[in-house]
């Protein structure tokens, strides 16, 4: 374990869950671990399914965060995209209008049938954006070639123009072979943070963007190398965390060298609830870069202590396992 997370007070990381508004990536209650340490608070939150060497590097990142912090900003604030879960289309245009923002990020294949389904939500959105918002979907890596290529296009014509379509298929292979079949923008995600090593993964001839959380790879410091390695247009999208580990994602986004597109990080309106007091929301769709993270406010971490004590320790014996992974 680094020097840095020796001064890290593990012993008094609070465990927490927090209801979401809507599922999402198939939960209905986020649950992480905020940390204290030198400079402030940093989150541990890598989802459940991720084995101990992947989360290493979301803890990584509260590491850094509280011990180094961030490079210094770019620029002042960064555009964002709202987020549009499956819901219906009605709930769809409500969350657009309510927004501000001029970009959307639209769930896409919930199930294996969602299509009448995807392409009623994503019409309602540009109805909602008008004909000069901008609209991204998500498929998660959820379809086959064929069936991304089919859908790309139906979703496009639906949407009356795409943006991108961020992650349509699973690996790199598959993303090439329906880069080379559709004209709307592939976006990777999946496939540069969970590839065994960020900085060699060959997106250049899959993908035309990429969508970069600072969280899993490790910190901002490490995403601006996996930025300059990847060699194409870059975004930031959270990872689903409280305020007080999205800040390293907006610092992260204020960093950038360029910023060509709005960024995926108005997540906080799929949580019931937050850590801080005056959370990290976007005004008029952009999001102001912070310096340092928020603290936590005691009333809240107690409000959102997690009540089961089971998870509890689960919690506290994966990041025991974590910390010692630690580069």
């Amino acid at each position: 374990m680094s020097d840095s997370a020796d001064a890290v007070d593990f012993e008094s990381a609070v465990v927490y869950a927090i209801p979401m508004r809507t599922r999402f990536r198939g939960i209905t209650v986020r649950e992480g671990m905020l940390i204290p340490g030198p400079l402030g608070w940093g989150e541990f939150c890598a989802f459940p399914e991720y084995d101990d060497r992947e989360a290493a590097a979301w803890l990584a990142t509260a590491v850094e965060q509280v011990t180094t912090g961030w490079p210094e900003p770019l620029r002042d604030r960064v555009p964002v995209n709202c987020i549009v879960p499956a819901v219906g289309p009605e709930r769809a245009r409500e969350i657009v209008a309510a927004s501000g923002c001029r970009t959307a990020k639209v769930k896409v294949a919930d199930h294996p049938d969602s299509l009448r389904e995807d392409l009623d939500r994503v019409a309602a959105v540009r109805d909602a954006l008008g004909p000069g918002g901008a609209v991204r979907v998500d498929a998660n890596g959820l379809w086959d070639v064929d069936t991304a290529v089919d859908r790309i296009e139906r979703i496009d014509r639906a949407a009356g123009g795409l943006e991108y379509v961020e992650q349509p298929c699973r690996t790199i292979e598959e993303l090439t072979a329906v880069r080379k079949r559709v004209r709307v923008r592939i976006a990777a995600d999946e496939s540069i943070r969970r590839a065994e090593d960020p900085l060699r993964v060959a997106v250049a001839g899959a993908a035309d963007v990429a969508v970069l959380k600072c969280t899993p790879l490790g910190g901002v410091r490490r995403a601006l190398e996996v930025a300059e390695a990847a060699g194409l247009p870059c975004l930031v999208s959270s990872a689903l965390e409280t305020s007080v580990g999205l800040a390293a994602q907006v610092a992260l986004a204020g960093a950038l060298p360029h910023l060509d597109f709005a960024c995926g990080l108005d997540t906080l309106s799929l949580l019931t609830g937050d850590a801080v007091t005056e959370p990290l929301r976007p005004v008029e769709g952009y999001l102001e870069v912070p310096r340092i993270a928020p603290t936590p406010d005691p009333d809240l971490l107690e409000r959102y202590r997690h009540p089961d004590p089971e998870r509890v320790q689960w919690w506290r014996q994966r990041l025991a396992r974590v910390r010692t992974l630690l580069p």
